[in-house]
C-alpha cells in the first residue's frame, strides 16, 4: 500500500467505534508506515489502552487527553518491540494503572530493522496467556496467543464488539517481517491459520488502516507466503542458494530499504524449509535436499 497524503491523524483521538479510539504516533517509517497505532478500549470511567507506542512526549500527551477523566485500569502491549510499548512504563507513572499483556521478551536480533530491536525495559505487572481476559465496565478483552513475528505476541479480542487488535501479527499495509532467531515462519503460518478458523467482524493493527475484511486479507496472506515459498524453491531449482541473490529477484517492486528485512523472511521460510526436510544448508548457501 502507498503511503497516503499527509496530513495524517497524528495525535489525534478518532473514534473508530463506541468503544474504540485509536492515536497513532508520530514515528513514521519505512518499516512503521505512518506510524504506530495506539487503542483506547471503553467509553465509561474505565478504559484500557493498547500498543502504547514508543516513549514519546507528544504522543503520550495525546493519548492522555484522548483519554480524559476515565481511569486507565490495563495498559496493554501486543509485543515488545521498541516502537509499540516503550510508552507503557511513563503511561502507567502517569496514570498509576498496571502493565498487563504479552511476557518479556528481550533478544538481540542481528536483523537490520532498527525498529525492531526489543524494548529492554519492559517490566509488565501480569503476564496474559492464551485465553486470559481482562475487563472493565463495558468492555473485555481476551488475550490470543499469535506467536511468529514474535514469540511473544498477542493479539486481543474485544468481546463485546468482535473487533481483534492485531498488533503487526496482521497489518494494514504490509506483510508482516518474519526475522529469525526469534522470528518463526512455522509458528507464524499456525498463527494465521488460527485467526482464519475466527470469526472476528474487524481487525484493527498497530500499523495502517482498519481491515473491514478480515478472513478475506488472512487467506490472502496464507496465499502471498506460499508463493513467496514457492519462489524460493523455484530460484534453488535455478541454482540460486544465497539470500542475498534471491531477494532481488523477490522483491523487484519493493522499496529497496526494505530488502533487508525481506531478507530476514526469506531466511525464515527457509529454516521452515529446513525443518522439513526440503532444504540444507552448508554456511550461508541454501539448497534443494537430495
Amino acid at each position: 500500500m502507498d503511503m497516503p497524503t499527509r496530513p495524517w491523524p497524528t495525535g489525534l483521538a478518532e473514534v473508530l467505534e463506541p468503544l474504540v479510539r485509536r492515536v497513532l504516533a508520530p514515528n513514521p517509517s519505512p518499516f512503521t508506515f505512518t506510524g504506530t497505532e495506539t487503542y483506547v478500549v471503553g467509553e465509561g470511567h474505565e478504559v484500557a489502552v493498547i500498543d502504547p507506542g514508543p516513549d514519546d512526549p507528544a504522543h503520550l500527551s495525546a493519548l492522555l487527553a484522548a483519554i480524559g477523566t476515565a481511569k486507565v485500569t490495563a495498559i496493554c502491549c501486543t509485543h515488545t518491540h521498541r516502537d509499540h510499548s516503550p510508552a507503557a512504563a511513563p503511561l502507567s507513572a502517569l496514570t498509576g494503572a498496571p502493565i498487563i499483556g504479552c511476557d518479556v521478551l528481550a533478544l538481540e536480533d542481528d536483523g537490520p530493522r532498527a525498529d525492531a530491536s526489543f524494548d529492554m525495559s519492559y517490566a509488565p505487572d501480569r503476564v496474559l496467556r492464551d485465553g486470559d481476559s481482562l475487563s472493565g465496565p463495558d468492555w473485555t478483552l481476551t488475550a490470543i496467543a499469535t506467536p511468529g513475528h514474535t514469540s511473544n505476541h498477542l493479539c486481543y479480542a474485544l468481546e463485546e464488539s468482535g473487533a481483534l487488535f492485531t498488533g503487526d501479527h496482521v497489518m494494514g499495509w504490509s506483510t508482516s517481517v518474519v526475522s529469525p532467531p526469534d522470528g518463526d515462519m512455522t509458528a507464524y503460518m499456525a498463527s494465521l491459520d488460527r485467526l482464519y478458523n475466527r470469526i472476528d467482524r474487524v481487525y484493527y493493527p498497530a500499523h495502517g488502516p482498519q481491515i473491514d475484511k478480515p478472513q478475506q486479507l488472512v487467506r490472502g496472506m496464507i496465499g502471498h507466503r506460499r508463493q513467496r515459498e514457492r519462489q524460493i524453491v523455484r530460484l534453488l531449482e535455478e541454482g540460486l542458494g544465497l539470500i542475498a541473490d534471491m531477494v532481488p529477484r523477490m522483491y523487484k517492486g519493493v522499496d529497496q530499504r526494505l530488502w533487508p528485512a525481506a531478507g530476514r523472511s526469506v531466511l525464515a521460510h527457509l529454516i521452515d524449509l529446513e525443518q522439513k526436510s526440503r532444504v540444507t544448508r552448508v554456511g550461508e548457501q541454501w539448497s534443494l535436499s537430495i
